[in-house]
């Protein structure tokens, strides 16, 4: 299968996907208990006001031509107006967004830097002390509650040590980059301004290590197993007969294990955008899950169906990125179907 043939059928999938998201979050939202135009005008607003601004919101027109024209606007990208902030979904998804994808970058990249090298060294030592501690630390991580992570973190190493800051993307006193990405490490690097991006980063070391410290865990535990199915296999033994030095079998090993791991790594990037709510929350962090939590207080079901819709289709575009991925890794897999 080329490349092109994975990119055609993924986007078609990202159509279906997109879709369906779309039909369950917007019945979902018409199921749910409260009226969007008595939360605009307040509950002691006189009917008339009420019944004029659901006219104007559309909400007295029959459903299915409600959904009818909350197709035909996402079409166009327009996902609506928040009710929480009298802006346009899509705007503030612009706004929010890269705070939440800088958040996840780099926790996947902490769990990645150090989940596949303890996974190799689980594997290469197995049953022994070093194997015995990493899968403690893989436990740990799959089973603690973020927010509990991100509240001792805080406690430790800001309230106690004066480390780290607690809260947060920047120091109060600094004014963010100029924007060019939203992501305030990118935009600091690019414009030289050397202070705000040490400030960024170490804004980002706590709330990173909280949320990517489950997917540490799952990222040791999936690379171990893969690399002990991969260094029982016989072009290993063969190598090893043939004197071929451990750092090359190893190497050789790893990349067939990285096979099976990518499609959890991949995901896994979907689950920190998703999972970023809770930790954004802890930490005060202005991204998409501090956003989120304010439009379910508020009832905001436009920025709620905007979000899902959005995230929704990044899963979809993230298995694209995995499957071109197989086949980078693999170009066998190119011949399947």
């Amino acid at each position: 299968m080329s490349f092109a043939n994975v990119i055609r059928r993924r986007l078609l999938l990202l159509v279906l996907v997109v879709f369906g998201v779309s039909l369950i979050t917007f019945v979902i939202s018409h199921l749910m208990p409260g009226d969007p135009a008595t939360l605009i005008a307040g509950e002691r607003a006189p009917p008339e006001i009420v019944a004029h601004i659901r006219e104007e919101l559309g909400l007295d027109r029959p459903v299915p031509v409600q959904y009818g024209i909350y197709v035909q606007d996402l079409l166009h990208g327009d996902l609506g107006t928040s009710l929480h902030t009298n802006r346009p979904v899509a705007g503030d998804i612009i706004t929010f967004l890269p705070a939440t994808l800088e958040l996840a970058v780099a926790a996947l990249f902490f769990a990645i830097l150090l989940g596949v090298p303890l996974g190799v060294l689980s594997a290469i030592h197995r049953d022994r002390p070093i194997d015995h501690a990493t899968r403690i630390v893989s436990v740990a991580g799959i089973s603690s509650p973020v927010f509990w992570i991100g509240l001792i973190l805080i406690l430790v190493f800001y309230g106690r040590l004066h480390w780290l800051p607690g809260a947060g993307r920047l120091d109060v006193d600094l004014i963010p980059p100029p924007r060019l990405t939203g992501l305030y490490t990118v935009d600091a690097l690019v414009a030289g301004e050397w202070a705000v991006l040490g400030s960024a980063l170490l804004h980002l070391l706590l709330p990173a290590f909280t949320l990517g410290f489950a997917h540490l865990g799952i990222a040791t535990r999936q690379v171990r197993s893969a690399m002990l199915e991969a260094l029982g296999e016989d072009y290993v033994r063969t190598a090893r007969a043939n004197g071929l030095p451990q750092r090359r079998v190893i190497a050789h090993a790893l990349r067939n294990a990285l096979i099976p791991s990518v499609t959890l790594l991949g995901l896994a990037f979907g689950d920190l955008l998703y999972g970023a709510v809770l930790t954004e929350t802890v930490f005060a962090w202005p991204g998409m899950g501090n956003y989120v939590v304010q439009a379910i207080q508020s009832l905001d079901f436009p920025a709620i169906m905007g979000f899902t819709v959005v995230v929704s289709a990044g899963y979809v575009l993230i298995n694209l990125a995995v499957d071109l991925a197989y086949m980078f890794l693999d170009p066998q897999i190119r011949d399947i179907g």
